[in-house]
């Protein structure tokens, strides 16, 4: 332990870090008992998640806003709050054809920690400094911290960090925001002898936009990569999802912007132009060609018979979007 225990900040008032009534009795369960018992607390989730949804939509907003004048969203986190913002990071260039600088993951301890557990780090109040230095953030960018129980340092310094450079903060949680604020008393028994521990720290930086699921206390107490982290995936899904819809990579529910790169892809792709157009398999899978590889290039070729310099140019000129200039999908 890096400090005495009279000097550790109580975080038991946290909902993430409370004992579930529902799981009490886990370990008498019958493996089926337990299943059951889990998933009916899963349910939790979706309802978190749908209170959120005001919240979460304020945040895409500002995410689309600054990504149409250059700037990027970056998640920061630690351990399963990190893994999840480098996964949704990783997924979006293959899904959406976005550029990988885009939508940026940081996790305390670097990619070695995605396989290999390195908690520790995020008690580092500077560590994702040196990262953010080197990516430059700014004002057009959006900076979301990911911390299921709110206290994490790795997270807060970030969020301090960004808000000097001008970029837009926000903080994704499991517990209400105002339990961050805080400092109720606490005593604990160590070596026979009864300490005060210190309250929980109030918030070390202001922050733009908070995103709270309140998912309530963990099956397994305190191990939030259960409820908590589920949850968090669902956020995030939502946040990429929607901003790259409004940014003009979805025509209807079609995955339009996408290059077909592999035979996954091409099929995929050849569907959506049939769909689309009068064509068949083949004759889709040629216009494709000539579209090198590009589905929206192949769709406004095709309906508005024209080459694909022309068309590249025409959604230059709609900022990507194809329902300007073929009006919506069929």
């Amino acid at each position: 332990m890096n400090q005495k225990v009279s000097e550790l900040p109580n975080r038991g008032h946290l909902t993430t870090e409370q004992r579930s009534p529902a799981s009490a009795a886990l370990d008498a369960l019958s493996t089926e008992q337990a299943l059951r018992m889990m998933n009916a607390q899963d349910m939790d989730v979706a309802v978190a998640v749908r209170e959120a949804i005001p919240s979460i939509a304020r945040v895409v907003d500002v995410v689309v806003r600054g990504m149409r004048r250059g700037g990027r969203l970056i998640y920061v986190g630690a351990g399963t709050s990190g893994r999840l913002g480098v996964l949704d990071a990783s997924e979006v260039p293959p899904t959406f054809q976005a550029d990988p600088g885009q939508v940026v993951g940081i996790i305390a301890g670097g990619d070695r920690s995605l396989r290999k557990s390195s908690e520790g780090m995020e008690d580092d109040f500077d560590g994702a400094k040196p990262e953010l230095q080197r990516l430059e953030l700014g004002p057009n960018d959006t900076l979301i911290g990911i911390a299921a129980g709110g206290t994490t340092p790795y997270v807060w310094g970030a969020i301090h960090f960004a808000k000097t450079r001008g970029a837009t903060t926000s903080l994704i949680c499991c517990v209400p925001v105002k339990s961050l604020m805080v400092r109720p008393k606490a005593q604990v028994v160590a070596a026979n002898r009864t300490v005060d521990v210190p309250p929980a720290p109030s918030l070390p930086a202001p922050v733009d936009h908070a995103i709270e699921l309140i998912v309530g206390p963990e099956v397994v107490t305190g191990s939030t990569r259960l409820k908590a982290g589920t949850a968090t995936k669902l956020a995030l899904n939502k946040i990429t999802t929607i901003a790259m819809v409004q940014l003009g990579k979805v025509w209807g529910n079609l995955m339009v912007d996408l290059r077909a790169s592999n035979v996954k892809l091409q099929d995929r792709a050849i569907r959506i132009i049939c769909s689309q157009t009068d064509l068949n398999r083949k004759q889709a899978a040629e216009l494709l060609v000539r579209a090198d590889g590009m589905v929206k290039t192949a769709l406004v070729m095709e309906r508005m018979g024209i080459g694909a310099e022309q068309a590249n140019r025409l959604l230059d000129e709609h900022n990507g979007q194809l329902r300007p200039i073929l009006g919506p999908p069929r």
